[in-house]
């Protein structure tokens, strides 16, 4: 098989793969707040408390985050739907339509998530075309709400079937 080939069917396979949906948030050296959309996000230990995500060495905002000593990711809530075009459009003041405010941590946190992870950059690691930031959990909310997915190319809430059987037992 060709190495397109090969692309082909691993963005085929990824894409079939159900993820929660995330926007991260930092500050650029001026202080303006900057985020994207983000699906590459997973937690990486409990003690000491470690998440991490990649950026595409592609994204206009590659060099803040690479260079930031801190980030949020937001773990979208299924009423956030809109937040995901708006953090992945280019060219736009993606805060302008969103309610947020800088935390004690003085980092950009978007109102109404269904969880905020606040970290401190552990480590950076250069993977093929993405580099995936480390981040040390210094401060967590969390709201009543239920996250928002991604799969298929398609966001969403989590169908109702999905706890049918659960609600069985």
């Amino acid at each position: 098989m060709s190495n397109e080939e090969n692309q082909q069917l691993f963005k085929e396979a990824m894409g079939n793969y159900p993820t929660g949906v995330t926007v991260v948030t930092t500050t650029d050296h001026e202080g303006k707040p900057v985020g994207l959309t983000v699906n590459s996000f997973a937690s990486v230990s409990l003690d000491p408390l470690m998440i991490l995500w990649s950026i595409d060495h592609k994204a206009s905002s590659i060099h803040t985050f690479k260079e930031s000593a801190k980030f949020a990711v937001h773990l979208l809530a299924e009423d956030q739907q809109e937040l995901v075009k708006q953090f992945s459009s280019r060219d736009v003041d993606r805060f302008s339509k969103v309610k947020w405010g800088f935390s004690d941590n003085h980092l950009p946190v978007i109102e109404d998530a269904f969880a905020v992870f606040e970290c401190e950059t552990f480590q950076t690691v250069e993977a093929g075309d993405h580099t995936i930031l480390i981040g040390s959990v210094i401060n967590i909310t969390t709201e009543k709400k239920n996250p928002l997915l991604y799969h298929r190319r398609h966001i969403g809430a989590i169908p109702s079937e999905f706890y049918a059987q659960l609600d069985k037992e």
